[in-house]
């Protein structure tokens, strides 16, 4: 009963996983056989590397700062949705579809909207004195504007939370109302401990997707640099502008499939793997305290 999801799993993840490990310690180009060299890509990877580490503060900037905004968003607006009286499901809908959008779509639509010289955004500041900024052309403001990006298509956490916040049993708010509790304690006090499970999946997936980012950033650099057609090559321009929106798994991309280092980049995709398994560990560690009945005890 087990053997295809056993497959499954061994075909798909454990032989991919075990087999980037081994090219790691390699030097391979996906045409020659792989030549082992030890540590040295390792080695390359910590010391010699000119973009790495700037690839990894980005992404831990999309980490740190995207995933929380993200999170903080999406409870408010499923908050507000949970108050609503008339046409509930009219407002689920409208918050929820921008989620539905290609990312490729909508990176290009966001980085229309904001082109410094002839998007809407611009032309409205214009029209009342304002000299917008470069957006994506900045390095200072790209990555916040993949923010913004990020906060429109915070549709499917928000069910996640409105989901949560709708299962919340009543009866606890009626009873602490009773007991004398403002709207902050109840808050404090019975919703948020009463959804740890909700914020917990929400956290870890967020986290996973923003350690992954890949698709907003590059279509984001490729589009605002100009650098989009097939012949210019693979991840011409990513990190776009000044390397401002380079990830790590850009990078990782560009050494492997622009670069053809397939030990490098296996290097890097194994550091990846460590990393993420190391934070989510300990995060979930951190939650494994906190349930629903401790929390309201």
């Amino acid at each position: 009963m087990l053997a295809p999801a056993v497959l499954g799993l061994a075909l798909f993840f454990v032989y991919p996983l075990l087999a980037s490990i081994y090219y790691s310690f390699t030097r391979y180009n996906l045409v020659s056989d792989p030549q082992w060299i030890g540590l040295r890509n390792y080695q390359y990877l910590f010391a010699d590397d000119p973009n790495v580490w700037q690839a990894a503060g980005n992404t831990l900037w999309f980490v740190a700062v995207m995933v929380p905004v993200k999170l903080v968003f999406a409870f408010a607006i499923a908050g507000l949705l949970t108050r609503a009286k008339t046409a509930t499901g009219l407002w689920r809908t409208l918050y929820y579809l921008p989620a539905l959008v290609p990312p490729v779509a909508s990176v290009v639509t966001f980085v229309f909207l904001f082109n410094p010289g002839t998007g809407p955004v611009n032309l409205i500041l214009k029209a009342f004195g304002i000299d917008g900024p470069l957006w994506f052309n900045d390095p200072a403001l790209a990555k916040p504007s993949l923010l913004l990006l990020g906060i429109w298509v915070t549709g499917d956490v928000m069910i996640i939370f409105l989901a949560g916040l709708l299962d919340v049993p009543r009866d606890l708010y009626e009873a602490s109302g009773l007991d004398g509790a403002n709207g902050v304690q109840k808050l404090w006090y019975i919703t948020l401990p009463t959804i740890v499970p909700v914020l917990l999946f929400s956290l870890v997936t967020g986290i996973i997707a923003a350690l992954q980012f890949f698709t907003e950033a590059s279509v984001a650099s490729s589009v605002a640099s100009g650098k989009v057609s097939i012949g210019e090559g693979a991840g011409a321009g990513f990190g776009y502008p000044e390397n401002s929106l380079l990830t790590y798994t850009q990078w990782l991309y560009i050494r492997g499939f622009s670069n053809y280092q397939l030990g490098y980049a296996s290097a890097l995709a194994v550091l990846l793997f460590v990393v993420a398994a190391v934070f989510l560990t300990l995060l979930l560690r951190r939650f494994s305290a906190f349930t629903p009945d401790e929390a309201t005890r």
